[in-house]
């Protein structure tokens, strides 16, 4: 009989009480017991970064966290990001810029860029592509996603946007 640990997640802005084994990850839970699948899980080693969310304001790879690790934290996925009636400015950069290709990577370069951007919105190109280059696009959209989320950035700042 495996232990089970009751942690409190709020997940884009959302209170969630779940029972969870110890070796649980983030990810899993997410999707699985908050019934958000916008975090993708590629790779289960923290290599892609397509299950990137925030973790209290910081990019974490939900791979890699146990989501015992997580409990009492505020959690951002790509699901908060922004809504259909209004978009993100990042979302909106991606469409815009064509940095969608198969859409497997988006969810966690956006997390990525989102939380890239909060703590430093007048980011150097170089700096930029070293942040971004730590998540992978199989589809190789890398200009596009750079292009995007510099773009995102620059519209970010003239409406001082975070």
């Amino acid at each position: 009989m495996t232990d089970l640990h009751t942690i409190t997640l709020v997940v884009n802005g959302r209170r969630h009480t779940l029972a969870v084994e110890a070796r649980r990850t983030l990810a899993d839970t997410i999707r699985d017991g908050c019934g958000l699948t916008g975090t993708h899980i590629g790779c289960e080693h923290g290599v892609c970064g397509a299950c990137t969310v925030l973790v209290d304001g910081e990019p974490m790879r939900a791979c890699l966290m146990f989501a015992v690790q997580a409990d009492g934290s505020a959690i951002t996925t790509v699901e908060g990001l922004g809504s259909r009636a209004a978009l993100h400015p990042l979302q909106r950069a991606f469409m815009a810029n064509h940095a969608l290709q198969c859409g497997f990577c988006t969810p966690g370069f956006l997390m990525l860029a989102a939380g890239v951007l909060a703590k430093e919105p007048d980011i150097d190109d170089d700096a930029l592509r070293e942040a971004l280059s730590s998540n992978l696009c199989r589809c190789t959209g890398y200009a596009a996603i750079f292009k995007a989320v510099r773009a995102a950035a620059d519209a970010m700042a003239k409406k001082k946007v975070r």
